[in-house]
């Protein structure tokens, strides 16, 4: 397979923050994920210290918080303070003792160095509610909410910039849903609201690949919000945990575009593509496991809908179907980086995350390496390129430097089996590298004491124009010329 591409016809500026991260309050993301007080290897606010230098490793740039589904009965006003009671999660049917809240979240996110994004509860909550997290987080030193967070300990503002209104609640699972025409009303309501506080913070509201939905909203809302905010997952496992196989998990490929060109195209229709963005803000090939909790007919015992979601952190799962998808995923963003200017990888910690921790350390799962490898080589801007001889199995972004002139491409081989042979037909010289990941078989994972994925660096000598680069089976691979 032959491509091509030239510096001067650009896709677009690839936007860090299509690598961001998603946590929930779900399982183990939270509590023994990322905060675990009791945990020798937690440092003196409770964090995990090796979680931490993972998600510094690759660069997290954002993360999304507190939900997800958990946000839509959320009350922040209860998470923060000396005195926060215990509180009933009825979305996952758990107790929570709230000793994560607001200000442990912006904790978390300034020693990782990231952007926090909030997402608000548009389920129970009200727009008053949404407005007054903004006074607690962004105001200085005026009102009840701002003193509220200076007598917790917080002087200065948080400056929260990113915020969602709602998860999705289009969704009949959701707690709170809305009709197509309450979520207009409400987004516009609790915009004005929230702006009305700080006008400088960025709002998204819950969106999908459906014109009325998206319509009414922006009719309503198009003047207050800067995203549109879209959830993809694919392998649809929630009550069975039936992983697909890697044939079909590669089939699942096709068409990750689909959302975005129905939004892209409604708002290119109204005139708002250079305004509007589309944040990505959950993704993940594979549903989480939680049997028995969307719909009228609910688990009774918690050896029905509880206790199965251990299965959600058997790391044996997490191959590299998982890596290969999630290349091809962060491909197509990257590939539409004109409108889609966020991605959040759901969850990043345990459950189906990149990261998996134990009493004893972490596991850094296939997943994990495509991040290092994308953030680590990759150039900032998005070349359009294109091909003859078209091979399906070979997934693939090219990008540049404009600092060096240097080239990278993020190539995938979804191919179970086969090598596959692409042709380099760029105007640069250099020297090439190869980063990849492949593993031994497409079913290679990485467990505690266990390590069959892994970043393999190969120095592949000088460019030359056609010159021809193997590509292993099932791999995520970074060329670089440079």
């Amino acid at each position: 397979m032959k491509f091509y591409a030239n510096k001067n016809k650009q896709t677009g500026e690839k936007s860090p923050m299509l690598f961001g991260h998603f946590l929930e309050h779900f399982h183990r993301q939270i509590y023994e994920g990322v905060y675990d007080p009791s945990n020798p290897l937690s440092d003196e606010d409770g964090f995990r210290t090796d979680v931490l230098k993972a998600l510094k490793d690759i660069e997290t740039p954002i993360i999304r918080w507190p939900g997800g589904c958990f946000v839509s009965t959320y009350n922040w006003k209860k998470g923060v303070g000396e005195n926060r009671p215990k509180v009933f999660d009825k979305t996952w049917r758990v107790e929570d003792d709230n000793s994560f809240g607001t200000d442990e979240f912006i904790k978390l996110c300034r020693k990782i160095g990231c952007e926090p994004y909030i997402c608000t509860n548009a389920g129970t909550g009200t727009i008053e509610e949404m407005s007054d997290w903004v006074e607690y987080c962004n105001l200085k030193n005026e009102g009840e909410y701002a003193s509220m967070r200076q007598a917790n300990g917080f002087e200065e503002p948080h400056n929260v910039k990113y915020w969602s209104i709602g998860n999705e609640n289009y969704g009949s699972w959701e707690l709170g849903a809305k009709s197509v025409a309450e979520w207009g009303r409400l987004s516009v309501e609790a915009a004005k609201l929230m702006k009305h506080v700080d006008p400088t913070i960025e709002l998204s509201s819950a969106a999908l690949g459906d014109v009325d939905w998206n319509l009414n909203l922006l009719r309503h809302a198009k003047d207050y919000i800067g995203w549109m905010s879209l959830h993809g997952y694919w392998d649809h496992i929630h009550e069975t945990n039936d992983f697909c196989s890697y044939e079909k998990a590669m089939e699942k490929t096709k068409g990750l575009d689909n959302q975005v060109k129905k939004v892209k195209g409604l708002l290119t229709a109204l005139g708002l593509e250079d305004r509007i963005k589309i944040a990505f803000d959950e993704w993940n090939l594979r549903e989480w496991y939680h049997p028995k909790m969307h719909g009228a007919v609910q688990g009774l015992t918690k050896e029905d809908y509880l206790y199965p979601r251990d299965k959600n952190d058997d790391n044996t799962k997490y191959t590299m179907a998982d890596a290969v998808f999630s290349a091809c995923f962060l491909n197509m963003c990257m590939n539409n980086c004109d409108i889609v200017k966020m991605a959040n990888f759901s969850p990043v910690v345990n459950t189906r995350g990149c990261i998996c921790t134990h009493k004893d350390g972490i596991v850094l799962r296939s997943t994990y390496f495509v991040f290092l490898l994308y953030v680590k080589y990759l150039g900032e801007t998005v070349l359009d390129s294109w091909y003859e001889d078209f091979d399906e199995d070979i997934d693939l972004t090219v990008t540049y430097f404009k600092d060096t002139g240097s080239y990278a491409l993020a190539v995938a081989n979804k191919s179970k089996d086969a090598e596959k042979e692409i042709e380099l037909n760029f105007d640069c010289e250099g020297m090439v590298e190869k980063h990849y990941i492949s593993g031994e078989s497409c079913d290679s994972y990485n467990d505690v004491d266990h390590t069959e994925i892994m970043v393999i660096d190969e120095a592949l000598g000088e460019y030359k124009k056609g010159m021809k680069v193997k590509i292993a089976p099932h791999s995520v691979n970074v060329i670089t010329i440079k």
